[in-house]
């Protein structure tokens, strides 16, 4: 067989994130389908050549390892669920390895947890190494590190995790592959005359309404596909939700076939700073700002001080992540706090020439600086 890199173009002009869910890697809830998964392989190599880098993002350690394991039913104890997908993530990196290496690509195994995409010295390694292997003609196959996540620090599903990754590598589309069309307008296994939603505002909250909930095989349905969705919008990424089981459905979504639900960003993408500040789905505590705060910093870009600060709420360190939000409970802005929990209650409603009087030092004028904050409308 020809090794790919014989013929294909390195020329790219698109970078894609594919998500392929449990329910398609293992539909009946056995071990991993194997023919499915040379399929999409090939579609990833085809795009290749028109010009798409593809990061694929991987759920199914966990099914592989209950089947290895013998177990028939998905345990709810977060040690078991880690045994499993300790056991199961060596097949499933085997079987994309195999896989891939037969129409000559190679893979790279990259487990991911919460605090990589949290904290920003991790972040930026990630992100450096993911476009280094992208850059070496590899396809990283991205799954969360279930094995050492724990309650505290698991990002929660792979759907989340998917659009964490198109902010971090700053993706033009982000492709979730289901066993279903799309987004309904109400459950198609349920209701015959539900009916696709071809297309809407990545965000929108009337497609929660409509959204169905999991199945037994996964942590989400297609709720957290409408998140992961908001997430990926926030750096202008369009989101796709079709069913994997569509014959050449990624070559067929290249070429501009309307397929499955499409989510379009209601805002130009941001900064890469704050893309990673909006993603972040962890928050360490709450700032309630008065009305002149809010005008202030939708209208005029600046910084948040302490005077306009009302309440707190939380525990948090300097340089942790908290949400501002109006008086009426409304998320304003998120961003990276300069003094904690308890030093924000004290200098609080108060002007910053008052900081060092009340505090006896003075770290900076601003509780959050613009630089570390985002606008969350």
């Amino acid at each position: 067989m020809a090794n790919l890199r014989d013929f294909e173009t390195h020329d790219f002009q698109s970078r894609w994130v594919v998500k392929i869910g449990s329910a398609l890697l293992a539909p009946s809830g056995g071990g991993l389908n194997r023919s499915a998964i040379e399929n999409w392989a090939m579609q990833i190599a085809a795009l290749r050549r028109f010009g798409v880098e593809v990061l694929l993002v991987s759920s199914g350690s966990i099914l592989e390892g209950m089947r290895r394991l013998g177990w028939s039913a998905r345990p709810d104890a977060l040690y078991q669920l880690q045994a499993a997908a300790a056991v199961g993530q060596i097949g499933l990196a085997q079987c994309y390895q195999s896989t891939f290496a037969k129409i000559g690509l190679d893979t790279a195994q990259v487990l991911i947890t919460h605090d990589d995409v949290s904290d920003r010295r991790r972040y930026l390694n990630a992100r450096s190494t993911l476009r280094e292997l992208l850059r070496l003609g590899v396809v990283p196959i991205i799954n969360e590190n279930d094995t050492v996540s724990t309650d505290e620090i698991m990002v929660g599903d792979n759907d989340t995790l998917a659009g964490l990754i198109c902010n971090l590598v700053e993706a033009q589309r982000f492709v979730i592959l289901t066993d279903q069309e799309g987004l309904f307008s109400a459950d198609p296994r349920i209701d015959p005359s539900a009916e696709l939603v071809q297309q809407a505002k990545a965000g929108d909250p009337r497609l929660e309404e409509l959204a169905a909930g999991g199945s037994w095989l996964g942590k989400g349905g297609m709720r957290t596909k409408l998140t992961a969705a908001s997430l990926a919008a926030r750096s202008g990424t369009t989101t796709i939700i079709a069913s994997g089981f569509t014959e050449n459905i990624l070559i067929r979504l290249n070429e501009g076939e309307g397929l499955g639900t499409c989510l379009v960003p209601n805002q130009r993408p941001i900064v890469a700073r704050k893309q990673w500040l909006a993603g972040q789905v962890q928050v360490k505590g709450r700032v309630s700002i008065d009305d002149g705060a809010v005008t202030v910093l939708r209208r005029s870009g600046r910084s948040l001080l302490p005077v306009g600060v009302k309440s707190v709420e939380g525990q948090f360190s300097r340089g942790e992540l908290v949400v501002c939000e109006s008086l009426s409970g409304k998320e304003v802005a998120r961003g990276l706090v300069n003094y904690s929990s308890n030093e924000t209650k004290l200098i609080m409603g108060q002007p910053s020439a008052r900081i060092v009087q009340l505090l006896g030092y003075v770290d900076a004028a601003e509780l959050i600086h613009r630089d570390n904050l985002v606008l969350m409308d």
